[in-house]
């Protein structure tokens, strides 16, 4: 294998982060220096750092498209970077569907496919496509790498993926697919470094972000997950439900008139935080509200978390940790004490000064289930797909 220089792209509603690795042979990848371009088409900012975070771009931009931010990305890496600025370009995608299990090559053929499937995640999959159509026209030479956030969760057992539904809707890909899986498999693979005894552990992983998910693992196999057919499904999620009656479907269609597209948006961009709190989908916010609704958010958040800690846990028949990653996960010291403390009867024991250090691990000594935090790299886990495959 040659040396690589890895461009990873990850595109989300309103933003696209970006990292470049520098890829020796059967070496880790090494980060060189990553940036975003968010807020697109409403007030852009563009934004990029080193590897020691040093500031390299903190400016406004102009990119009232997905398509735009990519190509101002694009034209500041030639202009800064050395020749060649990048030699692959590798995607995380939302959904794989029944048909990538493992990161591809994107020809034609890969994106007719994905086309397809942005019925499933209609938030996600166009902008990621759109990604990749745009670095196709803008370095038409340099090979990339489409890498699927649904991958993961596929060695889940067959019983935590079927639906009970007629065989032939199953036959035609209508199952439980799980999402974060990209998240998931980083903080496997990081545990005998951070965490050595729980590798082979029985734990949960919480990806509490905007999007929000949970994982049931052990031994680095997924066991079951929040997430299924769609991103919709599971914990409540700064805009989306989270776990609906289907029935709360067939009426909103069958009495109160909804169109389809209608009910679609409501599901994906106006219910969660949002729509509980009628104010902000940011945890931060409502953390620091003193408006009931928000409140009454907060606590229906952390009451579905709990909900499904305790359904991974019987999934599982035990659980050994906890694992909290991502925005929220990461950052908001209070709805990780609160779930420890509704966890006590799992033998999760908090430790409220390690908690609020925001340390590795935040249970006390001695606890039956210990508690940690573990940032997530999805991006870095995108760039080793790449380079094995590119190997």
């Amino acid at each position: 294998m040659t040396r690589e220089r890895i461009l990873v792209l990850n595109a989300g509603s309103s933003s696209v982060k970006f990292s470049i690795f520098d890829c020796a042979p059967d070496d880790t990848p090494a980060l060189a220096k990553q940036g975003e371009v968010d807020a697109i088409g409403i007030a852009p900012h563009f934004r990029a750092v080193d590897a020691s975070r040093r500031v390299l771009i903190d400016d406004a931009a102009v990119a009232a498209t997905h398509a735009d931010a990519i190509a101002l990305v694009h034209r500041w890496l030639v202009a800064s970077e050395a020749d060649p600025a990048f030699t692959a370009v590798a995607h995380r995608l939302v959904h794989g569907g029944a048909i990538f299990s493992a990161p591809v090559l994107v020809d034609d053929s890969v994106l007719a496919t994905l086309d397809a499937l942005v019925p499933l995640a209609p938030l996600h999959q166009p902008v990621e496509i759109a990604g990749i159509r745009t670095m196709a026209a803008l370095a038409p030479d340099v090979p990339q790498i489409a890498c699927f956030d649904t991958a993961f969760h596929r060695r889940q057992p067959d019983v935590a993926r079927a639906f009970a539904l007629p065989r032939e809707l199953t036959a035609k890909g209508i199952r439980r697919y799980g999402f974060h899986g990209l998240s998931y498999e980083y903080i496997v693979s990081a545990l005998p470094r951070v965490a050595p005894k729980l590798v082979n552990a029985k734990l949960v992983v919480a990806h509490l972000g905007n999007g929000a998910s949970m994982c049931a693992i052990h031994a680095g196999r997924p066991v079951a997950t929040t997430m299924g057919f769609t991103a919709l499904d599971g914990l409540v999620m700064g805009t989306r439900c989270g776990s609906l009656d289907p029935g709360v479907v067939l009426y909103l269609l069958s009495h109160e008139g909804m169109e389809a597209s209608e009910l679609e948006r409501m599901l994906y961009q106006r219910s969660g935080l949002l729509g509980v709190s009628q104010s902000s989908s940011d945890m931060r916010v409502l953390l620091a509200s003193d408006d009931a609704k928000a409140k009454e958010a907060v606590d229906l958040f952390v009451y579905r978390v709990g909900r499904e800690l305790g359904s991974l846990a019987a999934a599982l028949g035990g659980l050994d940790a906890i694992v909290f990653t991502a925005g929220i996960g990461e950052h908001a010291a209070p709805i990780r004490a609160r779930v420890c403390r509704d966890a006590a009867w799992l033998g999760v024991a908090l430790d409220n000064a390690a908690n609020e250090r925001h340390a590795v691990r935040i249970s006390r000594d001695g606890a039956r289930a210990s508690a940690w935090v573990i940032p997530t790299d999805e991006n870095l886990m995108v760039a080793h797909h790449a380079q094995r495959l590119l190997a």
